[in-house]
C-alpha cells in the first residue's frame, strides 16, 4: 500500500486558477493570437533558411558554378511572359505590390509569380499566372511549361524536373 495520503496528493497537484467571468475570454483570445503569431514566425524563419540554402551547382573540371534560385526565377519569368495568352505573372497580392513598386520606380518584376527549388543540377519551377480572356487554359499552360523548360535547360544547363502552374486569374480587356 502506498504512503501517499489525500493531503500529500493535493499538495503535489498544480493549481490552475479558474478564468474570471469579467475577462470574457480575452485571455483565451490573446493566447490564441500568440500561438498563431508563433506559428507564422516559425514558418517565415523556415522559409528564409530554405531560401538561403536553395541554389544549384554545376561542377566542372577546374571548379564549380553556383546558380542562385533568383537567376532561374528570372529566366523562367521572362520565358513565361513571352507566351501568347499570358497577361501577367503572380497572384493578387504580388500584383498589388508590383503596382506599388512601379509607382515608386522599382519596377523589376521579372521573377514575380515564379518560385524555384534547386537541388544540384535539377530545378522544380512553380508559376502563378493570369491568362487573357478567351484563351484556352490548357494550351497556354502547356506552352508556358515548354518555354520555361527550354529556356532554363538551354541557358543554365539545369534539368527541369517539373513546372507546376497555377492560373490565378483571367484578364478581361477593357472595351
Amino acid at each position: 500500500m502506498s504512503d501517499v495520503t489525500p493531503e500529500s496528493d493535493v499538495a503535489a497537484q498544480v493549481h490552475v486558477p479558474a478564468q474570471r467571468p469579467e475577462s470574457n475570454g480575452a485571455a483565451d483570445k490573446i493566447g490564441d493570437a500568440v500561438e498563431r503569431a508563433t506559428a507564422v514566425s516559425g514558418r517565415v524563419a523556415s522559409a528564409v533558411v530554405e531560401r538561403l540554402r536553395n541554389e544549384g551547382s554545376l561542377t566542372a573540371e577546374r571548379g564549380a558554378t553556383t546558380i542562385a534560385d533568383e537567376v532561374v526565377e528570372k529566366i523562367a519569368g521572362i520565358a513565361a511572359r513571352g507566351v501568347p495568352g499570358v497577361h501577367d505573372l503572380g497572384g493578387d497580392v504580388a500584383r498589388v505590390f508590383a503596382g506599388l513598386k512601379e509607382r515608386v520606380g522599382l519596377d523589376d518584376d521579372s521573377d514575380r509569380g515564379v518560385s524555384v527549388r534547386l537541388e544540384g543540377e535539377q530545378a522544380t519551377v512553380e508559376i502563378t499566372l493570369v491568362i487573357e480572356y478567351g484563351q484556352v487554359v490548357r494550351t497556354v499552360t502547356e506552352a508556358v511549361r515548354a518555354e520555361v523548360i527550354a529556356a532554363v535547360e538551354k541557358m543554365l544547363s539545369l534539368q527541369v524536373t517539373e513546372v507546376n502552374i497555377k492560373v490565378d486569374d483571367v484578364h478581361v480587356a477593357e472595351a
